[in-house]
């Protein structure tokens, strides 16, 4: 089972869960440290490692009207001020190679995330492995558990091999997605770490038309299942107020129903680990 260190602490599918959580975009500097504060405390007090997660650019909007987020530079600056204050690792979405490069001069950001669309694109892949740092590579939407080997093989080739696997539904007819469990079992078999992200499942593509709808009643549930077969983590977008979120506010939990839904993943994953 493949180890990768981040801070003072592993990730592994054998280990303790650890949490991927923040919100969907960057809003501006005020939000980004509050939410980074309390969900730090949420995981102080659970005793679970945790990685702060936001966006500087939402690339995949479904409309040209809606809200991207800041720029890479102003999203820097956001990201030091909360390593600082928290010391938290950090991790942020890329979409082309330009921001892989730049990411990698500026060394605060410790996960690059490769979106579920763009996790086919060789150039791109091989471009966020040269950074060194760890990879993060949502699946597709549109690809079968057994086919991530092509992707691990990719980001492998540069001789990165600090991966992560982040399942994020499969779709299910127009505007839907569904969650197929036994992926979880079938990417394990290739040793690296297994994410759920049990908000992005929950989402409805394109199902509002003008941008995606959501069913965030349903996370807590499907965060239970994927922490019962056992995962090395788990990925919770969050917010204080989801219904003015500017992106994915329909599947984002209310930052205030964190703390109970940890304790019961927590049981349940000293079970799936014991």
């Amino acid at each position: 089972m493949i180890k990768i260190v981040l801070n003072n602490f592993e990730i592994s599918n054998n280990l303790s869960f650890v949490l991927i959580a923040g919100p969907c975009v960057i809003e501006n500097e005020r939000h980004s440290l509050l939410m980074a504060e309390k969900i730090l405390k949420i995981c102080e007090n659970l005793k679970v490692n945790f990685i702060f997660k936001s966006s500087f650019d939402k690339a995949n909007r479904t409309s040209i009207e809606s809200e991207r987020g800041v720029n890479i530079k102003e999203a820097i600056k956001i990201f030091k001020k909360i390593k600082t204050q928290f010391n938290c690792p950090i991790l942020t979405d890329i979409h082309n190679e330009h921001q892989c490069e730049y990411l990698s001069e500026e060394d605060v950001v410790d996960i690059i995330q490769v979106p579920a669309f763009l996790c086919r694109q060789t150039d791109l892949l091989l471009s966020a492995a040269k950074t060194n740092k760890i990879i993060n590579v949502k699946k597709g939407q549109f690809l079968s558990p057994y086919e991530v080997k092509n992707i691990f093989q990719k980001i492998e080739s540069v001789g990165n091999k600090k991966i992560l696997i982040t399942e994020r539904g499969t779709s299910f007819g127009y505007n839907n997605l569904i969650s197929d469990f036994r992926s979880l079992e079938i990417m394990k078999k290739f040793g690296y770490p297994v994410i759920f992200d049990a908000t992005h499942s929950v989402q409805e593509p394109g199902g509002l038309g003008m941008k995606s709808g959501g069913k965030r009643e349903f996370v807590p549930a499907l965060s239970r299942a994927a922490i019962a077969i056992g995962v090395s983590g788990i990925f919770i977008e969050t917010h204080d107020n989801p219904a003015e979120a500017p992106s994915d506010g329909a599947n984002m939990i209310d930052i205030k129903d964190l703390k109970s839904l940890l304790e019961k993943l927590i049981k349940l994953d000293n079970v799936a680990k014991s």
